[in-house]
């Protein structure tokens, strides 16, 4: 297959198996969306869709978020990991977007970025799924289904995305990275990989990682 056709197959193959798409994190708006994809860093969803109700009950917006300490949103969001430097990016981000933002969620790519503690990729998720800007937000799974499936070289996840934009349509992306992310996190995992359920993998996937694993569930 030609890497236009293995693109194709993955489109095709996602939408049969996710033709809704579930959003990961629970949000109601922008400003609870950024704070969620803030706390997702190095944690689950799962884990985040359980404290974020306990800071937003406290704090949902920028307003009520600076009426809280540093110390105390560092005390609910403790379970998601690294809570220093969380706490001071959402207290430090809600104080930005009242001072230079009405209060508001900025809805480019660079006034979110200037914000403390976003990156890139969590810039892209607020775009992609608060505003509908297409964007291609690479994350862990992404970034190891784009090289297993041999439309990327693997090389940093700045690489992927520039890959992935560049292979699929761009009024795809925003339903495609998400889909792609519940395939990696169901059939295609990082640890107990079964590529038998894993049709993508297992019909166009990149021929050094179909030999690997055959070796190693062969020993």
């Amino acid at each position: 297959m030609t890497k236009k056709e293995r693109a194709t197959f993955v489109i095709n193959t996602l939408n049969e198996y996710y033709p809704e798409i579930p959003i990961p994190l629970d949000h109601k708006d922008a400003y609870t969306l950024l704070i969620a994809v803030l706390l997702s860093a190095q944690c689950t969803d799962v884990r985040v869709n359980q404290i974020t109700p306990l800071l937003f009950a406290k704090a949902d917006n920028p307003y009520d978020m600076v009426k809280l300490s540093v110390e105390e949103i560092r005390e609910i969001i403790r379970p998601c990991g690294l809570s220093p430097m969380k706490s001071k990016g959402i207290y430090g981000l809600s104080q930005l977007l009242i001072e230079e933002h009405n209060g508001e969620v900025p809805q480019s790519f660079e006034a979110l970025e200037r914000l403390p503690a976003v990156g890139h990729k969590t810039a892209s998720v607020v775009m992609s799924q608060a505003f509908g800007v297409p964007a291609f937000p690479v994350d862990t799974h992404i970034h190891r289904l784009m090289y297993r499936w041999n439309l990327s070289d693997g090389k940093n996840v700045q690489q992927t995305e520039k890959d992935a934009k560049a292979i699929f349509p761009k009024e795809l992306w925003n339903d495609l990275h998400l889909q792609i992310i519940w395939y990696g996190r169901e059939y295609s995992p990082a640890r107990g990989w079964d590529l038998e359920k894993d049709i993508i993998t297992k019909t166009i996937g990149r021929k050094s990682v179909l030999n690997e694993y055959y070796e190693k569930t062969s020993r």
